[in-house]
Formats: structure tokens, C-alpha cells, sequence
């Protein structure tokens, strides 16, 4: 729902062969631009589904007039990436023979074309038509996250580049790929190839070489959707260490190593020497401003038993509170990223013990019922950190009957603060963790469901709170995904008027 618009019964036909997109006479950016001339084409055949190359529904028109969108840009960032200032902002206006849509970036001008896209219909010929429509809009929030996580399972790339599809058709600007966990680390390093060799679930077929991370940063870049990638530690680290030794504390019984190994070894400066080499190559890929590192779930357990560890403890004067060396861990691990100009984003777990990090760090708070996550805003926020609501969006929880409805429901600004603390709220996520989750189930499993929580993040909490007024634009939207060939799930019982034809 965009935040200002208004329509009329007023209707225009298009004639699919009379269509065009040009660049206004006075925008920034002009025919050449990567990001634009690539949406132009993208956008036809979203718009045209069943208009491929002068066949299909030109032939009956008796008066074809020609229908012209008309894109004027402020700013022609063609060749850039989105980043955490970019300006979504755009303006629509379709009347009579046009639609002109105005933006300051090229990154509004895709939001823009992606409403337009929406406000194109079929009628019971299928012939096309648009309302005369005026539209204001810009995004609520900056950061309207997706996570994926291909650790616990692999997802192959065309599952990963068809869900940044889908969510340029929910306006989600970032994706956020936790890459690696416990059970694989399919990221082929360039100056450390040993971690995906012997950490990846197959060293040929489940990993992502660095052609695929290009491509998949190509596909977002076009799509205006940023890729912040997340490598967690000092948990959350079992695949590491099989290729690389000496990284993960080894665990004790009694006094001799039990064979097992726990979290990152914080006691060595060769853990800080190997993860400094990785960051700097991860930061040389991945372009976005922004590094995922983590931080969450550490199990003391192993760190307790090594002797080495201990009288690391007793040296540092941290006595036995295991979160100190955390603490002590995770500064290190960030100064490391800022030191390479790039803003970490840590879970909550980090704040929560109290750990020193700089004032720029994002926390991300991924734990508890409504009243938790609340009062953790409040603290967060209070302490002058910006952050990120996920805990209320993890769709990878599922239950019989319309869970979306939950989704739509969150309010990530309604906790007890100031004004200022709510401007501290910069987005949220929805994450889609992987123990039950491929290939098979991941389209149907994340959409339409993620697009509740994806309009709660983008659109006017007062215009969009009722649940009921939302459903059956949802449910149409749900019908627009299956025209795309997204299978996004049923909502509840009904149809669409072109079912989804399979594979």
C-alpha cells in the first residue's frame, strides 16, 4: 500500500505492441543506464505475461493508441549499488495515453515501476488495462531485510536469484545471506579454499564459487536490493573448523581433549590473524557498507574445560564470567570491520552482555514474545544504537491457518521511549532459517507470507492496520506471484484466475 493514493473508475486501455518506456528529457539518467534499460525489459514481460515477441491479444483492438511510461531520475547512480542512504522515494502519475513516474534514484524509479506493474489488469478478454491513478509513496523503513540461510541446507542459485525476484515485487531492498553456520560452509574463499573443500556438505556441488556471489550481487544490484552477508562467530562455527586448524577451542574431559570442539578460540592471536584475512576478502566481494558477524548462542561449555583457556581468563582478570571473554571475542572481531570501513550488524546476544562495541553497530533482536522484544528495543534504543526488529518474523515457524496475520500485526515502534529512540529503529527482517527448509519447500514456504511483514515495513502502520482490509489484497497479490511463477502458497480457500501450471 503506498503511503498516499488515489484512483478512479476512469479507465485506459493498453495495446502491449503500442507500449513504450523512455527516459523523460530532463532525467539524470538516460538510455544506457544498467539498472533502468534492464527493468524496461523485465517489467514488459512482467506486465504482458502472455505477450511474447508481437503474438498474442494486439489483434483485436479496433482503436490502438499508444501508452507511454515516461521515467524522469534526479540522480543517475546507474552503475552503483544500493546502500543504507539511498532514496526509494517516487511519484506515479497515470492518466490518459501515459504514466510518468518521477524519482530522486534510480533505486525510487524500480519501486515506482514495480506499482506500476501492480496497477496494469486483465479484463474477462484479457485485454489490458490501467486506472487513472495517483500516487505519492516512500518506503517507511530503510532496511526491509530477508535472511536466508544456506548452511543447514544448500539452496541452489536459482532458488536464491528467484527469491530476489520476489521480493522486488514485495519492495524488500536487502538481502541478507547467512552463508555459513554449524553444518556447512559452502563459501569458497579465495585465500582460504580448505574451508569450503572440507566444511561444504560436497566440495563441487554444494558450495558458491566467486562467480556465483558475483552473479547473485548482479541479480539484487538490478533489483535495488542490497546483499549483506553474514559470517557468525565465535558460535555457530563447526563447519570452520574443519578447514581451518587450530581456529575452534578444543574441549576438555578432565584433563585430556575429549575429540570435540566447541567455539572459536578467543585466547590466540592467530584467530584474530585468519579471521582479519578472511573480512578483508569478504569485504573485497561483497560490497554493501554493511558485514553481518553475528555473536549469538555461545555455549561457555567447552571454553570452561580447556586449561589454556582458563589461565587465558586468570591473565585478563576476567575471572570466571565466560561473558567477558565473549565480550572480549567480539570487540576485537569488530574493530577488525571497522578497521575496513564497514558497519557490523551483531545479534542482540552481544548487547546483552553488555559487550563495548562503536555507536555505529546494528543490533539485530531475534528473541522473545511481543513484551521481550519490546523491552529490548526500549534498552537498545535507550543506550543509542540503531536496530533491527527479526524476532516477530521468523516464518520458518509455521502453524495451520493464516500465521500471516501475525506478521501483519507487529508494531516496531511501539515500545516505551522517545521519539528519538524510535528513529533508532531503522527496519527488520524476516528470516527463513534452514533445518527444514530446500529447494523444495522454500518459495511456497516464504511467499505470500513474507509480504505481509515486507508491507508492514514499507507502507503507513495507521492506513494498513486493519487485517481484514488487507486480505484480499493480499490474496490478489498472491494470484499476481503465481502469474510470475513464484509458488506462493494459498492463503485460504478460492482461486486465481490463472493457476499456478507448473514447473
Amino acid at each position: 500500500m503506498p503511503q498516499q493514493m488515489s484512483q478512479s473508475t476512469d479507465r485506459y486501455p493498453i495495446n502491449p505492441q503500442l507500449l513504450a518506456f523512455s527516459y523523460a528529457r530532463d532525467s539524470a539518467a538516460q538510455s544506457g543506464c544498467s539498472v533502468l534499460d534492464a527493468a524496461f525489459e523485465r517489467y514488459f514481460n512482467l506486465i504482458f505475461p502472455d505477450f511474447v515477441g508481437g503474438t498474442g491479444l494486439s489483434n483485436i483492438w479496433s482503436e490502438p493508441k499508444p501508452f507511454t511510461v515516461s521515467v524522469k531520475v534526479k540522480n543517475g547512480e546507474c552503475d552503483g549499488f544500493p546502500d543504507e542512504g539511498s532514496n526509494e522515494s517516487y511519484n506515479l502519475s497515470v492518466s490518459a495515453g501515459q504514466a510518468v513516474l518521477k524519482a530522486e534514484s534510480v533505486w525510487g524509479a524500480l519501486r515506482g515501476l514495480e506499482s506500476f506493474s501492480q496497477l496494469v489488469y486483465q479484463d474477462d478478454y484479457n485485454l489490458y488495462f490501467v486506472n487513472k491513478t495517483e500516487i505519492e509513496d516512500f518506503p517507511r523503513f530503510q532496511f526491509r531485510g530477508l535472511l536466508l540461510d544456506t548452511s543447514r541446507h544448500y539452496l541452489p542459485m536459482p532458488a536464491i536469484l528467484k527469491t530476489l525476484d520476489a521480493m522486488a515485487y514485495s519492495k524488500f531492498n536487502v538481502f541478507h545471506w547467512h552463508i555459513v553456520d554449524d553444518p556447512s560452509f559452502p563459501y569458497q574463499s579465495r585465500n582460504y579454499p580448505d574451508l569450503s573443500s572440507k566444511g561444504a556438505f560436497h566440495p563441487m556441488t554444494h558450495i558458491y564459487t566467486q562467480s556465483d556471489v558475483k552473479r547473485v550481487i548482479y541479480h539484487a544490484r538490478l533489483r535495488g536490493i542490497r546483499v549483506v552477508p553474514e559470517f557468525d562467530s565465535p558460535g555457530h562455527t563447526q563447519s570452520w573448523g574443519k578447514g581451518q586448524p587450530d581456529l575452534l577451542t578444543s574441549c576438555y574431559k578432565g584433563k585430556v581433549p575429549s575429540g570435540t570442539f566447541g567455539p572459536v578460540n578467543p585466547t590466540l592471536s592467530s584467530t584474530y590473524q585468519f579471521l582479519n584475512g578472511l573480512f578483508k576478502e569478504v569485504t573485497s566481494v561483497f560490497p554493501d557498507s554493511y558485514l553481518h558477524l553475528g555473536g549469538d548462542e555461545v555455549d561457555f561449555t567447552c571454553w570452561r574445560s580447556n586449561p589454556n583457556v582458563q589461565a587465558f581468563m586468570a591473565k585478563m582478570g576476567f575471572g570466571s564470567d565466560y561473558t567477558k571473554l565473549e565480550s572480549y571475542y567480539m570487540e576485537n572481531i569488530v574493530n577488525i570491520t571497522a578497521a575496513l570501513n564497514k558497519t557490523s550488524i551483531v545479534w542482540q546476544d552481544v548487547f546483552d552482555y553488555r559487550e563495548r562495541i562503536p555507536m555505529d553497530t546494528v543490533l539485530e533482536i531475534w528473541k522473545g514474545v511481543p513484551a521481550d522484544y519490546r523491552a529490548e528495543l526500549g534498552r537498545i534504543t535507550l543506550a543509542g544504537y540503531r536496530v533491527l526488529l527479526s524476532a516477530p518474523w521468523y516464518i520458518n515457524h509455521i502453524s495451520y491457518g493464516q500465521d500471516w496475520r501475525n506478521a501483519y500485526t507487529v508494531q516496531p515502534q511501539n515500545f516505551s521511549g522517545t521519539e528519538q529512540q524510535k528513529k533508532l529503529v531503522i527496519g527488520g527482517e524476516v528470516c527463513m532459517w534452514g533445518e527444514y527448509v530446500d529447494a523444495t519447500n522454500l518459495t511456497p514456504r516464504l511467499w505470500p507470507r513474507a509480504s505481509a511483514a515486507a508491507e508492514r515495513l514499507w507502507s503507513d502502520e495507521e492506513k494498513t492496520s486493519s487485517v481484514d482490509k488487507a486480505f484480499p489484497r493480499l490474496e490478489d497479490f498472491r494470484c499476481t506471484l503465481i502469474r510470475r511463477g513464484i509458488q506462493a502458497e494459498p492463503l485460504f480457500v478460492g482461486h486465481c484466475k490463472h493457476e499456478y501450471s507448473g514447473l
